[in-house]
């Protein structure tokens, strides 16, 4: 099978310049100018004229919850409620539509934008879903709120830490309700939801995911029905299970790592992230360190000796610090250059400062982070600050880590943030602190072949003759520019004085592609209706 794409604008290191490109069977057979592309019509399968539209590696997103972002997708969605009777209303209208003896599993509020500054409590909750057992988890899904119902059928809870009388619930409270969501919402359901999950990735140019599933997240059962989803709409899956020393599962599911959402510490804005120093809005509090500085060593220890990547969600300075640590004792034990072969990876690493950062990048550890993080919460007047105060500059530092030569790989976290490649490299070149800007350029690639390399993959993630054919198409009112540190030259297909690959102009809030096409190792996952007619 031969597919010729003409008359447009290529972005690959092997050709600049290139207006055109061949696929046969699945791999990338040619590209070059469209005079040349001539000699690849006949004997083609399929021509298509792109009108100027602009081809590119499919995005690998590096941090993705496939069901429960699918649950988004599908179900009850609190994100973008502006307070807190919006959010019940809403509640309520969803609980109207479902059996009595329904669970009702939703997702994405943040009291930080609401007038009130607080969650729901469970008497509220009881009042807008008539009784029904609901579990609402915040943006960050790092704690939640419960209906007086669901509490009931969780057997203990009142005794684990987290747990408040209101129905807030956090740390292991939060871990012991999501376990018996684990047994509430069965597996149809979550084959449904990761397939809505999937079908979204492909029309938004998302061509490849890592999964981040854990205990706390959802059931390990879950994992094969991601897998399932995926290859069923010829996505490629990276799974990983947040859970140390469970050998027997890498081989029985196929797993990447222990790594993802094995928590060292929570989140900011649940105030779970563990600091140094305390929270700006909470003196009295510096978050939850859940994992030593000898725990990580001794998890990175044994999956290097086991040839199975580590790795760790951590946010707070303090976990950051333990992090560290962590990795130079493990490189006492078994050298700097195993851990480097390993490449074990890091979710987030947010409040990560310059010591840490050259330990990461001594000890080769990938750094998958989410750029969308600083554009939602990043700022002067964004959550950050409210939690930190000034501490918000440096966080997420793109910048800092690229400098020091970690490999960056990015993800959106879905579905604490929406899927969308491009929002995220913008977020990123446009960072809310410019010193911890990266070039357009270099969150492309960290958003591409970066996600490939964090799955120990080196071969992918760029166009060029002998890759494989994962590709998007996108259409973009935008234009397409050269964007550099230094200069931003206006393009269609390369400027001839900087002689660079172009991409669409993301600054200024200009809209983003929209994606047309996203083929997979030769395989069409998603095509727009009409678009190459």
């Amino acid at each position: 099978m031969r597919t010729l794409l003409t008359n447009g604008s290529v972005y690959s290191p092997a050709d600049p310049h290139a207006t055109a490109i061949a696929f046969d069977d699945g791999v990338v057979s040619w590209l070059g100018d469209d005079t040349s592309a001539a000699a690849y019509v006949s004997g083609a399968d399929e021509v298509v004229d792109l009108q100027g539209k602009l081809v590119t590696p499919a995005f690998v997103d590096a941090h993705v919850h496939t069901a429960q972002t699918g649950a988004l997708l599908t179900g009850l969605v609190m994100a973008g409620t502006t307070n807190l009777t919006q959010a019940l209303d809403r509640l309520a209208a969803f609980a109207a539509t479902l059996a009595p003896d329904a669970v009702i599993d939703g997702s994405g509020w943040d009291e930080t934008k609401w007038p009130e500054g607080r969650p729901p409590t469970n008497a509220e909750l009881d009042r807008a879903a008539d009784g029904r057992r609901v579990y609402l988890s915040r943006v960050d899904g790092h704690s939640g709120v419960i209906s007086s119902s669901l509490a009931a059928a969780v057997p203990g809870l009142q005794g684990q830490a987290g747990y408040e009388e209101n129905g807030r619930v956090e740390r292991d409270a939060h871990h012991v309700v999501r376990d018996a969501l684990s047994e509430l919402v069965g597996p149809d359901q979550r084959l449904a939801d990761a397939r809505a999950a999937v079908k979204a990735m492909g029309e938004r140019g998302i061509g490849a995911f890592h999964e981040m599933a854990a205990p706390h997240i959802g059931p390990l059962w879950e994992l094969p029905l991601v897998r399932q989803a995926a290859e069923e709409a010829g996505l490629a899956a990276t799974l990983y299970w947040g859970q140390p020393g469970v050998f027997d599962n890498v081989t029985q599911y196929g797993l990447a790592g222990l790594a993802g959402d094995l928590n060292a510490d929570g989140a900011l804005g649940s105030r779970t992230a563990a600091l140094r120093d305390p929270y700006a809005d909470r003196p009295d509090h510096r978050g939850h360190a859940y994992l030593t500085a000898e725990q990580i060593a001794g998890h990175v220890t044994a999956c290097t000796e086991q040839n199975v990547q580590a790795g760790f969600h951590c946010i707070g300075d303090a976990a950051l610090d333990n992090i560290a640590r962590g990795f130079e004792l493990a490189a006492e034990k078994v050298g700097v250059q195993a851990l480097v072969a390993a490449r074990h990876r890091l979710e987030h690493v947010e409040m990560v400062d310059d010591a840490a950062i050259a330990t990461l990048a001594r000890c080769g550890v990938v750094a998958s982070v989410q750029p969308m993080f600083d554009g939602h919460w990043g700022g002067p007047d964004g959550m950050y600050a409210e939690r930190v105060g000034d501490r918000w500059k440096g966080m997420n530092p793109f910048g800092s880590l690229a400098r020091a030569g970690v490999v960056l790989a990015f993800g959106s976290d879905a579905p604490v943030t929406e899927l969308g490649g491009w929002e995220a490299v913008r977020a990123a070149a446009f960072h809310h602190d410019a010193d911890q800007r990266i070039t357009v350029r270099a969150a492309f690639a960290a958003h591409t072949r970066g996600g490939w390399r964090a799955a120990g993959i080196d071969d992918a993630g760029v166009l060029a003759p002998g890759t494989q054919a994962t590709y998007a198409v996108w259409e973009s009112d935008a234009a397409l520019v050269v964007q550099t540190p230094d200069q931003r030259v206006a393009a269609w297909s390369t400027d001839p004085r900087a002689g660079v690959p172009v991409l669409p102009d993301l600054s200024d809030e200009a809209p983003v592609p929209v994606c047309r096409r996203t083929v997979v190792g030769g395989r069409t996952v998603f095509d727009a209706e009409g678009w190459s007619s």
